[in-house]
């Protein structure tokens, strides 16, 4: 089964470990409404898949995330 992708987030599984990686590293991961979206939609999937056991949430580049993107 191939993976779902996202807008802002990248997401893979391996050995029963969901890695949810937010990605907007040029801008600190700062948050936003369509990041709000995604997550919902890979905790969803994450949640639906009975293979994954352990959920790992992570940013990429120097920040995991620095807050609301005003």
């Amino acid at each position: 089964m191939s993976q779902p992708t996202f807008e802002t987030l990248l997401y893979d599984v391996e050995d029963g470990i969901a890695t949810i990686t937010l990605n907007r590293p040029e801008r600190m991961n700062a948050f936003t409404a369509r990041m709000m979206k995604d997550l919902i939609e890979v905790f969803d999937v994450t949640d639906a898949d009975d293979a994954v056991k352990v959920v790992i949430v992570t940013g990429a580049g120097r920040a995991f995330c620095a807050g609301a993107d005003l």
